[in-house]
């Protein structure tokens, strides 16, 4: 799905909103080898844009939400006490809300505004790894190993170098390809329900908003978005099922 993404624009530069009314709803071809919408749009280019846009916004989202995850974690978890209470009581707030709901209601703040979808569903995804990182984080902080590493007068982050963040990398970096799959999922499910981006951005969720009417029409051009959602998805959440992809 990646390289479909990238290579896209190489081997088929037709512009993703070029339309042709007279060629719509027309099934594969050489010239389209995925056909092509309700306005003409080539099919192939919108999904290869929708498939850039997908991948760059979880990515960028998993990345903003695992820091502050990761450190927030590491700090209530080895800190404890008031420290702890704080940080927790927090992210129990963020927690309390649905969190595609709390998406919605920051996208309708600023509609079509992807930074304003990419700050939502970052603040949901941070929960996730504060969780898991304050709870192990408890665990290896008291281990042997890291005591011994204080009482011979090793600083902060040569412990958490040595002890804590090879404890952490086995749980964070699975959590971060499933995290990528629930953001692309929230993208698509903003997109569906006409919250998220608007026309006549390529997005997978608006696609499929967009061809719905056509269903009895042309079947195959509708299935192509919710295929391509499928696909990366399963794909990520494979990711998180192998012990090897991480060594």
């Amino acid at each position: 799905m990646i390289l479909l993404g990238v290579l896209q624009p190489l081997v088929h530069d037709v512009p993703a909103q070029q339309t042709d009314l007279y060629n719509a709803l027309h099934g594969p071809s050489w010239v389209e080898p995925f056909g092509t919408d309700h306005l003409g749009r080539s099919m192939f280019s919108r999904i290869g844009a929708a498939i850039r846009l997908s991948m760059s916004l979880a990515l960028i989202s998993v990345f903003t939400a695992v820091v502050p995850g990761l450190i927030f974690g590491v700090i209530a978890g080895w800190k404890g006490g008031l420290t702890d209470k704080a940080i927790s009581f927090a992210a129990d707030v963020v927690a309390a809300l649905p969190g595609l709901m709390l998406i919605m209601l920051i996208a309708t703040i600023s509609p079509g505004s992807f930074l304003v979808l990419y700050v939502g569903i970052s603040l949901v995804l941070w929960l996730e790894y504060f969780r898991v990182v304050r709870a192990q984080t408890r665990v290896l902080s008291a281990s042997p190993h890291l005591e011994s590493s204080r009482l011979l007068g090793f600083g902060t982050w040569y412990c958490f170098r040595k002890h804590i963040w090879p404890g952490l990398a086995s749980s964070i970096l699975p959590l971060a390809a499933l995290g990528a799959g629930n953001a692309i999922l929230a993208l698509a499910a903003l997109g569906f329900v006409n919250v998220g981006v608007r026309p006549p951005v390529s997005e997978l969720g608006l696609m499929m908003t967009e061809l719905f009417p056509y269903i009895y029409d042309a079947p195959f051009i509708l299935m192509q978005p919710i295929l391509i959602v499928v696909a990366l998805v399963l794909g990520l959440n494979l990711l998180t099922r192998s012990d090897t992809s991480w060594k």
